[in-house]
């Protein structure tokens, strides 16, 4: 034991053993092209991994792990040009028919005009909790960071690191939250034509197939052992966005929000559900 560790509590010598670094992650090692055959490939050694679409089909791939609680980081460059059509997704999911779920779906559209980032939370098996946004720059020209910080208290989903949404667990109030069933990351690319582009009326434009989305950078901190104590000053194990994240977090969904349930009251006559007062 060095002279830093004798100086620290029990708990927080537990946490820093059972806490993953976060090297960043290999597809090769890491993840499984589980359908769409040779749509999904895998370059340089395993630090760079496509996904593509044709008329035929579309593809898809997971972790070999499940996580409970963490921060999970993909750095994703999203179908280039006419894009409608088509859904590129990247999220984390439980098995079973009361399964947990925490999404990112990034809905293309016709060439210039704005991706539409697409995000939801199940717990239990219960969803319809969406936000949608678009994003401050063109998400197909470079890669950027899309991050999903999860604790027993909050999820927070993030775009090269700016906060752009929050969800509490709001289980004093009766709302059901994720946090005992661990999860896989999952991704694919597929057709939706039937309603991603404005509701289903802009189709895909099958002669500029194949489409293809890019990832690389995967990275994950993660716990082995229990999170719910001894939290380090980590962003993702902390109960609440610091002052500057909170910031951020207003600008985004003052800025470039286009869709929140919380605010919709044609859906929710009698009222918006519980956590929406959080």
């Amino acid at each position: 034991m060095d002279s830093f560790s004798k100086g620290l509590p029990a708990f927080l010598l537990v946490f820093l053993v059972t806490v993953d670094t976060g090297i960043a992650g290999n597809f090769n090692q890491e993840f499984d092209v589980t359908w769409g055959g040779h749509r999904g490939k895998v370059f340089n050694g395993g630090e760079l991994l496509s996904l593509s679409l044709d008329k035929t089909s579309g593809s898809g791939f997971q972790s070999k792990k499940e996580y409970l609680f963490g921060r999970i980081d993909m750095q994703l460059k999203l179908v280039a040009g006419d894009s409608a059509g088509t859904v590129t997704t990247y999220y984390l999911s439980s098995q079973g028919p009361n399964h947990d779920e925490i999404d990112f779906e990034f809905l293309g559209n016709v060439t210039g005009e704005p991706y539409i980032v697409h995000t939801n939370v199940y717990a239990q098996g219960k969803g319809n909790r969406e936000q949608q946004f678009y994003l401050w720059f063109d998400p197909t020209k470079n890669f950027h960071t899309y991050s999903i910080q999860w604790n027993p208290y909050q999820i927070v989903f993030l775009v090269d690191n700016t906060p752009i949404r929050q969800f509490k667990n709001a289980e004093s109030l009766g709302v059901s939250y994720p946090k005992n069933q661990p999860m896989r990351i999952y991704s694919s690319l597929w057709n939706a034509d039937d309603w991603a582009t404005r509701g289903g009326l802009v189709k895909t434009d099958w002669s500029k197939a194949p489409f293809t989305a890019y990832y690389r950078n995967f990275n994950v901190q993660t716990c082995s052992a229990s999170c719910t104590s001894g939290f380090s000053n980590g962003a993702w194990q902390n109960q609440e966005l610091d002052a500057y994240g909170r910031r951020r977090l207003r600008w985004v969904q003052k800025n470039f929000m286009i869709y929140n349930y919380c605010t919709d009251y044609k859906r929710f006559p009698q009222g918006f559900p519980p956590e929406c007062r959080l």
